[in-house]
């Protein structure tokens, strides 16, 4: 193995290690290569699908693909608060409706302890669906699309186009992050667009988030907190960020 490839290799070790890393924190880890060697170097691991470049640095593929991780791993963290958060957005379900599903552990929680009643419901979510698969009066639908194996959800042009098609009364979404600067937040632009298209379908706007999401920037940005109707948290947000929904009329569960 020659230098480059091991400079490289130990550029995607650093990045999938601390999942983003900045452009100068690449400098200081690689203090005897020239920027243009770095800049090289970024181009060629972008190119060949083994990071991500974003502006002023890089990103592990697996926080950018997906929902900013690995679904199995978000399975096992805060489930209490996610159990909370379920069984909170439970109260908002009604029968003989039309819901969209968003994919993610939390989504999945909800999916498991939806009672069986008539219903047509929309997820992206495979694990959702598995969960759905259990009940006999709704009708579940999986658009088309691309699947994402680390979020093991469908995203792309094909679902978005779907979706634009149906008008729901609810969309339970998931987030990674949220800011008052940057607003709702995930880490893939494909399921941004995605999740925006189900906003602008939907009658309701619920998002599924726990406390721990809150002051956290993710690269792309989904909606506002004034486009949201309700959010269903853990009971653990911020005074800052209750003051706000109350500003703007948003409901907390």
């Amino acid at each position: 193995m020659d230098s480059m490839e091991m400079r490289r290799n130990a550029i995607v070790e650093l990045i999938n290690e601390h999942e983003s890393v900045s452009f100068s924190q690449l400098k200081d880890a690689f203090p005897n290569v020239s920027e243009m060697t770095l800049r090289t170097d970024l181009k060629y691991l972008d190119e060949a699908k083994r990071i991500v470049r974003i502006h002023g640095g890089a990103r592990s593929v697996k926080m950018v693909i997906g929902t900013d991780d690995y679904l199995s791993k978000r399975f096992v963290r805060s489930i209490p608060e996610k159990q909370r958060i379920a069984e909170k957005a439970l109260s908002l379900i009604r029968p003989d409706t039309t819901i969209f599903l968003d994919s993610g552990s939390t989504a999945t929680m909800l999916a498991r302890q939806l009672p069986d009643q008539s219903s047509l419901i929309y997820t992206t979510g495979l694990s959702c669906a598995t969960e759905l698969a259990n009940l006999t009066k709704p009708t579940v639908m999986l658009p088309g699309g691309c699947l994402n194996r680390y979020s093991q959800s469908v995203y792309g042009i094909t679902a978005v186009k779907e979706l634009e098609r149906v008008n729901f009364n609810q969309t339970f979404l998931g987030v990674t992050n949220y800011s008052t600067d940057t607003g709702f937040t995930c880490g893939s632009s494909d399921e941004a667009v995605l999740k925006q298209t189900a906003i602008r379908q939907s009658a309701q706007t619920v998002v599924l988030m726990d406390s721990s999401k809150i002051g956290g920037i993710s690269t792309y940005h989904i909606c506002g907190l004034k486009e949201a109707d309700v959010v269903v948290s853990d009971g653990g947000l911020p005074e800052e960020f209750l003051e706000e929904c109350r500003r703007l009329g948003v409901e907390v569960l």
